[in-house]
């Protein structure tokens, strides 16, 4: 029989980078403490030490601008 559930990783081409793992495990943990909104998940990327991909500190159209082109890596 088939497992009907998917796999968890069959949408990947390719491993994440460091800079992935490490945005994820940001991302999770700002989850895992109750954030839910925009601002907070910004604040929280902020507080978390993570530098944003130019260096300075996370706004929302920065993480909005930095998904879109992780979302449309192969």
């Amino acid at each position: 029989m088939t497992d009907r559930y998917l796999e968890p990783h069959q949408a990947r081409k390719r491993n994440p980078t460091t800079y992935e793992d490490l945005l994820g495990d940001a991302i999770e943990r700002a989850f895992g403490a109750g954030v839910h909104d925009l601002p907070g998940l910004v604040q929280a990327l902020n507080d978390s030490g993570l530098a944003s991909p130019s260096g300075k500190p996370w706004t929302e159209e920065v993480y909005r601008q930095e998904i879109a082109i992780l979302s449309e890596q192969p």
